[in-house]
């Protein structure tokens, strides 16, 4: 099923929900301090307190997307970002994503990608902590970036430019938000860009988010297992 539901939202919106951003943020690092002085024993380590800001981050701009679809419009929230139930397509989407992985990789290995540490990889020090991004990494992150990329960006885009060009415009921000955390290197920058392109096939032809979401899902997930193959043993 391919996509055809026009958006309610229009780059008015965009410009609305880009306003939030630097709000977010803000707010994001005020909780954040607050966590910290109320209850400092439970983000004593790098990995908490990264993945605490990004978590209050994520819920305000979530939130700021409400407001847009839910509030302004009168909308159900969820159904209009695509996320459908049952997903369609689940098993080939579940399997999409270790196998779009495993090729990644090998490309990467191909384009001679630093090998240097992710900050993402920076944070993992023990097995506690490995378990903690992983969750984040598989489940939050995952849910997030496919509402805003694929529910938000992809339809607002491929009703104006065409589904094609949507899919790559979609994918651009989506790497660079990935970038930092690569250190700017650009071979995982194009990596991740293509993976993007991949999950906005998968939304484009599927016509649902949360079969954009199971792929993103496992994507990330193989990538977790092959880290936590080689790094097991390494961590207490």
């Amino acid at each position: 099923m391919q996509e055809r539901r026009e958006p309610i939202w229009g780059y008015e919106d965009l410009a609305l929900f880009l306003s939030a951003i630097l709000p977010s943020l803000a707010m994001a690092a005020l909780l954040l301090r607050t966590s910290r002085l109320l209850a400092p024993g439970l983000l004593f380590s790098d990995a908490a307190r990264t993945l605490v800001f990004q978590s209050f981050m994520y819920v305000f701009l979530v939130g700021a997307l409400y407001l847009v679809i839910a509030w302004r419009y009168h909308s159900p929230f969820w159904s209009a970002l695509g996320w459908t139930f049952p997903i369609p397509r689940a098993l080939v989407v579940l399997v999409a994503g270790p196998a779009l992985a495993i090729a990644l990789s090998a490309l990467g290995a191909m384009l001679h990608a630093p090998t240097d540490n992710s900050e993402i990889e920076v944070l993992i020090k023990s097995r506690n902590s490995l378990a903690a991004v992983m969750l984040f990494g598989v489940v939050l992150a995952p849910i997030f970036e496919e509402m805003l990329f694929r529910g938000f960006l992809f339809p607002l885009f491929a009703r104006s430019l065409g589904p094609w060009l949507g899919i790559v415009l979609t994918a651009v921000p989506f790497a660079l938000l990935h970038g930092a955390q690569n250190h700017w290197a650009w071979q995982p920058v194009v990596l991740i860009g293509v993976a993007g392109m991949a999950f906005g096939y998968v939304r484009y032809k599927t016509g649902s988010t949360t079969s954009a979401f199971l792929m993103h899902s496992a994507y990330n997930a193989m990538g977790f297992l092959g880290y936590s193959l080689t790094h097991w043993r390494l961590l207490s």
